[in-house]
């Protein structure tokens, strides 16, 4: 079986990726904060699959877990960047910088864990995809969110950079999920959020997106059609 490692699976986009790609016959390794949510979806998915509680911020978290994801399922075929966090709405000097410390170490700094614990046997093996969840505001702004944004437009970059550092036969894609109606976007457009689709409706089209990429997408900017 395939293997997918998702990072951010509690809920949303995150938990609804592991509900796909689990029907579509793939081995997910999924992590998040929360001790609960891990124990409930190992609960609902069984071996194969596994879950854990990562600090994806802490490096040496993320090695513990990489290291025990390998050993069971080796080297994943996709890596997919999910988990991120979003400042509460406020202009960037009112943000503080705790908040602003925490956004850039999750966004950022955990995306780059991963990489850096997950690429090397990818690399050796010779195959495989990396998503990091970019933005809208990872190619744009608006008022008021100026830490996220900051952090996903580092995502852009990071990953174009990454894709020109691969050997040929993988692939490094910043990927824009599109507006989709989650805890996150309800905190910064309230009751709108209502109008956008949900996350189960996103994952019927985003896995299957996803599951399209390949070494030919290296470094190219996506995202999901319709979203």
């Amino acid at each position: 079986m395939p293997v997918v490692v998702i990072t951010g699976v509690s809920r949303g986009l995150g938990r609804e990726m592991v509900r796909q790609f689990a029907a579509e016959g793939w081995t997910v390794a999924g992590c998040c904060r929360s001790e609960q949510a891990a124990r409930e979806l190992g609960a609902e998915y069984s071996s194969p699959h596994t879950f854990a509680s990562v600090d994806i911020a802490c490096d040496a978290s993320v090695q513990a877990w990489a290291v025990g994801v390998i050993a069971a399922s080796g080297a994943p075929d996709l890596l997919v960047n999910n988990a991120a966090l979003i400042n509460a709405n406020a202009p960037l000097w009112q943000v503080s910088a705790e908040e602003f410390d925490q956004l850039t170490a999750v966004n950022i700094n955990g995306t780059a864990n991963t990489i850096r614990h997950f690429a090397p046997p990818m690399i050796t093996k010779g195959t495989g995809v990396i998503v990091n969840f970019s933005s809208g505001w990872g190619r744009s702004t608006s008022p008021d969110v100026a830490p996220y944004c900051a952090t996903k437009w580092a995502i852009e970059g990071l990953t174009r950079a990454l894709a020109d550092e691969l050997p040929n036969g993988m692939a490094a894609v910043p990927l824009n999920p599109g507006i989709i109606n989650t805890d996150m976007l309800q905190s910064c457009f309230g009751a709108n959020a209502d109008m956008y689709p949900s996350a189960v409706e996103w994952a019927r089209i985003a896995v299957p997106t996803l599951l399209g990429i390949s070494s030919q997408d290296n470094g190219r900017p996506m995202t999901i059609p319709g979203m």
